[in-house]
């Protein structure tokens, strides 16, 4: 995989590199000067580091010896491209966009299942405006969300850039378009819970989320029973996007952020591109056997 990673984004960093240097008003030829004492390939491997196991920017330079700004720097090169290459459902086959995840569940038939995940993240200082935005209405805890998409299986489609843990799951997918695209799009089943109750009503069923409960008081018996049951079936088709949550929240950097929260978005996309890639590679594998 890091062969292919470095196949893959070693040309665009170098790209953006260069244009970055002949950007700059200049007396002497791009090129000159110091050389880089961080190559390519090792600023690739202290992103990952870093995503993975939430190693610092100090104990990375250690490792590599070099100073902590420049393992800063790399890292903050590095992350976007990552961010920018989607989730890999096939070799030959990313996605970027929820729009191209629509349609892509559309194409084959398959049900997809929504939830929202919060990564814990420093609270704003004291004076910051919007300091409350970040106060999740959960847990209580400062946090940024992010929507992530499924397929029946489990493997990831898409997480959506970072939104402020204060906006409600169902606004957040109202921003992100996923009603317009539903209701212009093709018939795709999307499994959602009760976060997201009344996207049906504004999709035509193609959200599909738990049972409303009809009696508040004193249900009979019957009714409660079966409400139960459906509640049951509905949880046991949307499990599988939890567990693609809980493979998401084994990369330390999403366990709980310590860094900047403008990064989020970022390193919410980039760990989800590069766990689908692996989830690919892993499927791909098993198919060949």
């Amino acid at each position: 995989m890091i062969a292919e990673l470095v196949a893959e984004i070693g040309p665009l960093w170098h790209e953006r590199h260069q244009a970055e240097l002949e950007s700059r008003p200049r007396r002497r030829a791009v090129g000159a000067g110091a050389k880089h004492k961080l190559v390519f390939i090792d600023r690739l491997l202290a992103t990952l580091v870093s995503l993975r196991h939430g190693a610092t920017h100090d104990v990375l330079a250690c490792w590599f010896g070099v100073d902590r700004s420049t393992i800063t720097r790399a890292i903050g090169e590095i992350r976007p491209l990552l961010a920018e290459r989607g989730c890999t459902i096939a070799p030959d086959i990313r996605l970027r966009t929820l729009a191209e995840v629509i349609d892509h569940l559309g194409a084959d038939g398959q049900t997809g299942i929504i939830d929202g995940t919060e990564i814990r993240v420093r609270r704003p200082a004291a004076g910051r405006k919007d300091r409350e935005k970040f106060i999740s209405g959960k847990n209580k805890q400062n946090a940024v969300k992010s929507m992530v998409v499924t397929d029946a299986e489990g493997r990831l489609l898409f997480c959506s850039p970072a939104e402020p843990a204060s906006c409600a799951d169902i606004t957040h997918a109202r921003k992100l378009g996923l009603v317009k695209l539903l209701a212009n799009g093709p018939a795709v089943e999307i499994l959602a819970d009760a976060g997201y109750q009344g996207l049906g009503a504004q999709t035509a069923g193609r959200v599909v989320t738990p049972p409303h409960r009809k009696f508040k008081k004193n249900p009979p018996e019957w009714y409660e029973e079966m409400h139960e049951r459906q509640r049951k079936a509905h949880s046991s088709r949307r499990i599988r996007v939890e567990h693609g949550i809980g493979h998401l929240k084994n990369w330390r950097a999403l366990a709980r952020h310590h860094g900047r929260r403008e990064h989020m978005s970022d390193i919410i996309q980039g760990v989800a591109g590069l766990l689908s890639h692996q989830q690919s590679a892993t499927l791909g594998s098993g198919t060949r056997t």
